[in-house]
């Protein structure tokens, strides 16, 4: 068969970047419309629906219309950025109109347990006059209103603030001007709480809104309207500047200080609004925001939905609107009672987030701290925790004198402030503070211990597929390898040793890192499986991604489906691959999960039988990460943890509840169950409580790797492919035990 014997735009492969990301957040918005999740859940769905959809327009849709002048067109779909932006809007319009059914459902249902969001035209005249008492003495005072005429300046509209906007007209003179006022200003509380029984609240703004003729005593109000801006925040944080442009790493800080602040003034892109929108108040909003028509989204709910964090924290007690409280566990191949670093070097350990605890880890540096034989530790970190025990005991190690090294990336985006302070915190407590490369992040998962012993030098590597963030260990899936393979120390060493003088890796045995040397390494084993496939034996794909738009990289998961390669895809987000194309794309099957837990993980099955390879990587397969950063994939050589890590990522495809498949053209179906549902995370996690309650397993001996593409033989069988309706294969005793496991962490009855 001919290397290319499609044209992959025509057969209808790939799918636009942008439009998928929104079908991204319309699942997301299909969890809180999903009466299967609790009542308190769903509300933090809808509200994580609405800060990503806000994240996409300051970003994408920013990038979009910074390109608009310049001809970029798509690369896979070749849409223009006009043709794009105009696509974007119209299913956010779609978007926006589902989503205030669902809050209007949620707040229904909220009323059986006494919480009501009220507005002040419904209320009665006790309740009113309770109000006007409380803004007129607490509100008004604080209030910084600013008429618009042609002497005042229209004001600036913070990014995401919410704004009462009147239209006046002068009892004096019958002119006609705008009037404007702040509802976030003056530590104002967002949720007003009525007198009475029950949760009974009205929004600050709607307050405001209908207090405006107080506001404006000279002016008759003759239309108010509230209003929402969203701002481009794509401020190119790659591109600070060249080494030569800095003296010093405090001049590089402050220039990214410089550059995140311009963020909070660059140009509109969405605004929306509550009320009936005077055409009046539109043409002056529209003259001095620069914002079409079809950028303004009229919406019948809050526009903010952040309140609804409140909401929860008031609701705790009633915990049948929740989800059953998950703790995490100890790992069962760590003890707790032994220090850490011996039992890494008599073997490896893997850790799943949220599943199993992070102590370990944090025993780790800790103990690095303190051991006499360690002379150096180093780290790099992207997003950490802003109350970072991870900075602390880099921090220790360094006043313990110890030499540490940590590469902070100030351009993770919307992290740069919080990881500008914590620089200078390493930097004051004698931590060599570097950062990333010149126009490209560092965004591995990479700590690396050196210790000198008797028997030479000796290393502790970790590595792993998500943050070193306690705060989002506990909500994002994710695995860290610990390991004292010499041959990985080793490699980690040199990428460190690259990243200290400013330059990439350029070859590598057993790590796989970007940019050099990880994406070929990918095509070299996808051509592998191409070859099996092509000799007529078992030949077998599987990556669990944030993302897919790398366009070489589709093109070549193409080819390897035409020649025969079974490939799964489990892609939470972003996917420009469309599956199940006859002839083209129907080896392929592409799923997708969105659970209570963010699916973070990042994880490479290469192969079938006992040539499988298994990697977990900190890189999607999106053209920034396989190109444009330094990313780290490690090779898990430990038998009993590939096997971990396949059992895992096949039960997923599993799954029936939370499990979506995508269709041939390009929608996303949940899978039907067959027999008894099965919530992959609730598994896992219920397996975690069983394994934290039994003694910890000896591990398995495993070989010393060689610096070769194919690791040691391994007697781990091929999983069957999952059936249509993909379910479980446990045998029966089993499949029973788990029920029961899973009902009694869940609370409920077998």
């Amino acid at each position: 068969m001919d290397e290319k014997v499609f044209d992959s735009a025509e057969a209808g492969v790939f799918a636009n970047r942008e439009l998928s990301w929104l079908q991204f957040n319309e699942r997301v918005l299909e969890e809180a419309a999903d009466e299967g999740n609790p009542l308190g859940e769903r509300l933090n769905f809808l509200s994580i629906f609405q800060s990503n959809l806000d994240e996409f327009y300051m970003v994408r849709v920013g990038t979009l219309l910074d390109t608009l002048k310049k001809g970029v067109t798509d690369d896979k779909t070749g849409l223009t950025s006009a043709q794009q932006i105009r696509a974007i809007l119209n299913r956010t319009g779609e978007l926006l109109e589902r989503r205030d059914a669902i809050f209007r459902d949620l707040f229904v249902a909220l009323h059986d347990y006494g919480v009501e969001l009220t507005r002040f035209v419904s209320l009665q005249d006790k309740a009113r006059a309770y109000l006007e008492k409380y803004f007129l003495s607490d509100v008004l005072p604080v209030l910084s209103p600013q008429v618009i005429g042609r002497k005042q300046p229209f004001p600036f509209l913070k990014n995401k603030a919410t704004y009462a906007v009147a239209k006046l007209t002068s009892r004096k003179d019958g002119e006609v001007s705008l009037g404007v006022v702040p509802c976030g200003d003056g530590g104002l509380r967002r949720l007003v709480p009525l007198p009475g029984e029950g949760l009974r609240f009205v929004l600050m703004e709607d307050l405001i809104r209908h207090f405006l003729p107080k506001v404006f005593e000279r002016y008759r109000v003759e239309g108010t309207v509230l209003i929402r801006l969203v701002r481009n925040a794509d401020i190119d944080v790659d591109e600070p500047g060249t080494d030569a442009d800095f003296q010093s790493a405090e001049d590089y800080r402050k220039s990214m200080e410089k550059l995140v602040r311009s963020r909070t003034r660059r140009e509109p892109v969405r605004l929306d609004f509550s009320g009936r929108l005077d055409d009046d108040i539109r043409s002056v909003l529209r003259r001095y925001l620069g914002l079409s028509k079809r950028h303004m989204f009229q919406s019948s709910i809050p526009l903010d939905l952040s309140f609804v964090g409140f909401l929860r924290d008031v609701l705790r007690d009633k915990t049948e609107l929740f989800y059953p409280r998950r703790v995490p566990q100890p790992s069962p191949q760590v003890d707790v009672h032994k220090p850490i670093i011996p039992q890494i070097r008599d073997h490896d350990i893997l850790l799943s987030y949220p599943y199993e605890s992070i102590r370990p880890f944090q025993h780790l540096l800790n103990e690095a701290g303190q051991d006499p034989q360690v002379v150096s530790v180093k780290m790099t970190l992207y997003r950490v925790a802003h109350n970072s025990k991870i900075v602390e005991a880099l921090c220790d190690a360094a006043e313990n004198g110890k030499e540490v090294t940590v590469l902070v990336e100030l351009r993770a985006r919307f992290d740069e402030e919080n990881n500008i302070g914590w620089s200078r915190v390493l930097e004051q407590a004698g931590c060599r503070v570097i950062y990333g490369l010149d126009r490209m992040k560092v965004h591995s998962k990479l700590l690396l211990i050196t210790r000198r012993t008797e028997e030479g030098i000796e290393y502790i590597t970790q590595v792993g597929t998500g943050n070193y963030n306690e705060d989002t260990v506990r909500l994002y899936t994710d695995y860290a390898l610990m390991t004292a393979s010499p041959a990985i120390g080793a490699e980690a060493a040199r990428v460190f040793n690259c990243l200290s003088m400013g330059e990439v890796i350029e070859d590598t045995h057993h790590l796989l890192v970007a940019p050099a040397c990880l994406r070929t390494r990918i095509f070299e084993m996808i051509d592998g499986q191409i070859a099996e496939a092509r000799a007529g034996r078992e030949a077998y794909l599987g990556f669990k991604l944030n993302g897919l738009t790398d366009k070489g990289l589709i093109e070549k998961l193409v080819e390897a489906s035409q020649a025969g390669v079974r490939i799964d895809l489990l892609v939470r987000g972003i996917c420009c691959l469309v599956s199940g194309i006859p002839g083209v794309t129907d080896n392929i099957s592409v799923y997708s999960i969105v659970g209570r837990f963010l699916e973070h993980a990042r994880v490479y099955i290469i192969g079938a039988g006992e040539r499988r390879r298994v990697y977990i990587s900190s890189a999607d397969f999106m053209t920034r990460n396989t190109q444009r950063r330094v990313e780290v994939a490690a090779p898990v050589y430990d038998p009993a943890i590939r096997r971990r890590i396949t059992d895992m990522f096949f039960t997923q495809l599993s799954d029936t509840v939370k499990l979506r498949r995508q269709t041939p053209d390009g929608v996303y179906l949940h899978v039907e169950p067959e027999g008894e549902p099965l919530n992959s995370q609730e598994l896992f996690y219920a397996q975690s409580y069983e394994s934290a309650q039994r003694p910890a397993p000896t591990p398995e001996p495993a070989p010393a790797p060689e610096p070769a593409l194919e690791p040691e033989p391994t007697p781990t069988p091929a999983p069957p492919k999952p059936p249509a309706k993909l379910t479980i294969q446990l045998p029966k005793p089993r499949k029973k035990a788990v029920r029961s496991l899973l009902a009694r962490v869940m609370g409920r009855k077998k």
